[in-house]
C-alpha cells in the first residue's frame, strides 16, 4: 500500500451532549464542528477508545451545524469550569476563537486542534492534521493529469466550506489550484486568483445540500462546467446531483477530500473521480494521548519535522491512477475508511 506522508454534546443550551467516556481521571474535552458529519463522529470515536484506555473521563460537545461558533466558545468555557486537562477542537471559526482558547491556555489547559489549524497556528499549542494542502494538491494534479491537454481549456468550479474561509477550507481550495497548475494570488485567500479557467466559487456548509446549492448556482454562471473540486465528499455527493438533474453527471470530474466509507464508495461508483483521505479516527486518539502526557508529566506534544503541525498522514484514493500521482486503490480506500 502506498501513502503519501502517512505519519503515523452537552453542547451549551442548543445542543445535546455528545457522550462521554465512562472512566475516571483526568478529563479531556472533544469539540467538534458538529455531531452528525461521519468525520467527527469517527473522531469522537478514536477520543471515547483512547480515553477509556487510558482511564480518563471524555466529555464530547458538538455545534448544531458546521459555522456554530457561539456554542463551541461556550464549550471552552465549560471545559475550563470543569477543570479539563485538555481540549481538543475542530473550531468552526479559526480566527475568532482565539480569545477563548487564549483563555483555555492561560488556565493550563492544553488545546489541541484536530485537522482545522487555528489563525495563527500557533494559538493553539499544537495541531493534529492533515496535509490539506497537500490533500488539495494530490486531487488537482490528479485532474490535470488525468485530463491530459483538455486542462488547459477547462472551466473548473470550486465548492468551498464558509464565507469566513476557515484554515482547512483555504488550504484544501488552494492546494487544488496550485496542483491544477493555477497560479496562486495570495495563498491565505480564496477567490482571488485570475485563471481565466476559474468559473467561480461558492460555499456549502459541507454538507449534500449546500454542495447542490452551490453546484446549481456555479452551472447558471457558467453551464460548461467540467470540473469541480470540493470542501468534502458531502459536497461533492451534493454537487454531483445537481450536474445529473441537467443530465451532466458523466462528462464532469468531481474531485474532493475525506476519505469516509460513502466517500469512497462514490469513487467506485464514478461518482468522484478521486478522493484524498485523511484519518480523523488517528488525530483524536493522539491527541487524548497527548493531553494524558500533558497531565501526567507536564510535556507538550512535538511537531512532525519540517512542518509547523503533527500530520496525521493523507492518501489519494481512486481506481484511475495517473502517471505522476501517489494513490491507494478503491480496495485499499475502504480498508481505511470510516464513516
Amino acid at each position: 500500500m502506498k501513502l503519501a506522508k502517512l505519519a503515523g454534546a452537552a453542547a451549551l443550551g442548543v445542543t445535546a451532549m455528545a457522550g462521554s467516556a465512562m472512566a475516571e481521571g483526568e478529563t479531556v474535552c472533544l469539540i467538534t464542528k458538529t455531531d452528525t458529519n461521519p468525520f467527527f463522529v469517527k473522531m469522537k470515536e478514536g477520543a471515547t477508545a483512547k480515553a477509556e484506555e487510558l482511564g480518563m473521563t471524555l466529555k464530547a460537545f458538538a455545534g448544531k451545524v458546521d459555522g456554530d461558533h457561539e456554542t463551541q466558545v461556550q464549550a471552552i468555557e465549560t471545559c475550563i469550569l470543569d477543570g479539563a486537562k485538555g481540549i481538543l477542537l475542530t473550531a468552526s471559526d479559526t480566527s475568532s476563537i482565539v480569545p477563548a482558547v487564549k483563555q483555555a491556555r492561560d488556565a493550563g489547559v492544553l488545546v489541541i486542534a484536530l485537522d482545522t489549524p487555528l489563525e495563527p497556528i500557533d494559538s493553539a499549542d499544537a495541531t493534529f492534521a492533515t496535509d490539506n494542502f497537500l490533500a488539495g494538491l494530490l486531487i488537482g494534479q490528479w485532474a490535470k493529469a488525468t485530463l491530459g491537454d483538455a486542462a488547459n481549456d477547462a472551466k473548473i468550479a470550486t465548492l468551498d466550506l464558509a464565507v469566513s474561509q476557515p484554515t482547512v477550507d483555504v488550504l484544501r481550495n488552494q492546494g487544488f489550484l496550485q496542483g491544477f497548475g493555477v497560479d496562486l494570488a495570495d495563498p491565505n485567500v480564496i477567490g482571488d486568483e485570475d485563471d481565466p479557467r476559474l468559473v467561480g466559487s461558492d460555499v456549502t456548509a459541507g454538507n449534500e445540500e449546500g454542495g447542490r446549492r452551490a453546484m446549481e448556482n456555479l452551472l447558471a454562471k457558467d453551464p460548461t462546467i467540467n470540473v469541480v473540486h470540493t470542501i468534502n465528499e458531502p459536497a461533492a455527493a451534493g454537487a454531483y446531483e445537481a450536474l445529473k438533474a441537467i443530465g451532466r453527471e458523466n462528462d464532469v470530474l468531481i474531485v474532493s477530500v475525506d476519505g469516509g466509507c460513502p466517500g469512497v464508495q462514490n469513487v467506485a461508483d464514478g461518482v468522484i473521480g478521486a478522493t484524498s483521505q485523511q484519518y480523523p479516527l488517528l488525530m483524536a486518539s493522539l491527541g487524548v494521548e497527548a493531553v494524558k502526557k500533558w497531565a501526567d508529566e507536564g510535556v507538550k506534544p512535538e511537531n512532525t519535522p519540517g512542518k509547523d503541525f503533527f500530520d496525521t498522514g493523507v492518501a489519494l484514493v481512486t481506481d484511475k491512477p495517473a502517471e505522476g500521482v501517489e494513490s491507494i486503490s478503491v480496495k485499499e480506500g475502504m480498508d481505511l475508511c470510516w464513516g
